[in-house]
């Protein structure tokens, strides 16, 4: 099949939902799909066989986009829109896979060029904007609920990540086609460990006589980055050879992060590293002791979980539905969302290096069972089968594109 699909990130990087749309890239290629990726004209090129990417036109005032709702994200929005109806007047279609809001506009787009309409759905976007702080303007709560149920109602088919979402689209619509299709590891989708880089790090952060605990992820306030720092001042108190290790971020919530770890005096055992590309973050999950996912907010599941529980080392994460929908008590230490439990829970493995070691190991074998790439591209094989099996508009019935007026022409 033919895939047009656009998505609403600076792409690629080394972030949530650009690492979410690279494995669908990376399965659709591997299943033959010829994919034109529609994104901003941010991000890395990356090289995918049968994947040809698209951007808007360069913004010279929009030199990134930050995680969440933004003026300069509405202002590329339109620009996707724009480019993404040149696309399909120029070329035919099978499939519009659209990614997060570009659902808005693509339900639209498959109604006036008659084709299939298939919603990647990461989280549920008026739940989001909480996490932004946008949750109180409810008028635009309330437009987003609005459009969320509509393309809901009206797409030919749903990717859910997991089962919080499952649950949320069948309460609004029981009869649309879904599946549930969890992320991958990032190393399952081309990033590789190199072992011999680990020494190297040890020495370069100088962890030779520490215990690193590693966080790796956005810094946003969801995230729980001001938990996370209330707990260090409970853990250094009771070992000062702890060494927080947060990797992630950008500049300038790193220098926040920085000045709030200053207040509370903890520069000797905080690091913030920055974001780093994904094969340098697997380095730092084999470096760590012990990984932590203090989230405080939100439903959706931290694509570092599958990363983390791929790494065979222990987790210790906030006992939220983000983490408790794929982690349980086998798995990971669960606490509750305050400072004093999640200092506690961090403590308890330090102390314990036989919790450690069986924590990790069977986080591991669970990863491997649930989360298998061959799995995923069945999954996203049988999504695809689905779209292929339902009823085709009839040619006559289509807006012409260019391609289809010049063979008209010739007949």
């Amino acid at each position: 099949m033919k895939v047009l699909m656009i998505a609403p990130e600076p792409f690629f990087e080394p972030r949530g939902t650009p690492i979410s749309v690279y494995q669908r890239l990376r399965a659709l290629s591997a299943l033959g799909h010829k994919v034109d990726l529609l994104t901003y004209h941010v991000g890395l090129d990356v090289s995918i066989p049968g994947v040809r990417i698209h951007r808007v036109p360069d913004v010279p005032f929009v030199k990134s986009v930050k995680i969440g709702p933004s003026w300069s994200k509405l202002f590329l929005d339109v620009l996707l829109f724009c480019k993404a109806i040149a696309m399909l007047v120029t070329n035919q279609y099978d499939v519009v896979h659209s990614h997060e809001e570009a659902a808005f506009f693509s339900v639209i787009l498959a109604t006036v060029f008659r084709t299939r309409h298939l919603y990647d759905m990461h989280s549920s976007l008026p739940r989001q904007l909480a996490n932004f702080c946008v949750g109180n303007y409810r008028p635009i709560v309330k437009l987003f609920e609005r459009l969320e149920r509509w393309v809901i109602n009206t797409c030919d088919a749903v990717i859910t990540v997991g089962a919080d979402l499952e649950e949320y689209v069948r309460a609004i619509n029981p009869e649309v086609k879904q599946s549930r299709i969890e992320n991958l590891a990032v190393h399952t989708v081309g990033a590789t460990r190199n072992h011999c880089s680990v020494q190297e790090l040890v020495d370069r952060l100088e962890l030779s006589n520490k215990l690193p605990i590693v966080y790796t992820g956005s810094l946003e306030r969801y995230q729980g980055l001001n938990l996370l720092l209330e707990s260090a001042i409970i853990v250094r108190r009771h070992h000062p050879e702890v060494s927080f290790i947060i990797v992630g971020g950008e500049s300038q919530q790193i220098e926040y992060w920085k000045n709030e770890a200053g207040k509370h005096h903890l520069e000797d055992c905080i690091r913030f590293v920055g974001t780093v590309p994904p094969a340098e973050a697997l380095t730092y999950l084999e470096v760590a002791e012990i990984l932590v996912s203090p989230r405080i907010d939100g439903t959706s599941v931290p694509l570092k979980i599958y990363s983390y529980l791929h790494s065979g080392k222990p987790t210790v994460a906030t006992s939220l539905a983000a983490h408790t929908q794929v982690l349980n008590e086998d798995v990971a230490l669960l606490v509750s969302p305050t400072q004093e439990a999640l200092a506690e829970g961090i403590l308890k493995l330090i102390r314990d290096p036989d919790l450690r070691q069986r924590l990790g190991r069977q986080a591991q074998r669970f990863a491997r069972k649930e989360f298998d790439p061959r799995d995923y591209q069945a999954k996203v094989a049988q999504v695809y089968q689905m779209l292929q099996a339902l009823p085709y508009p009839l040619e006559q019935s289509r807006p012409l594109s260019v391609p289809r007026l010049v063979e008209l022409e010739h007949k």
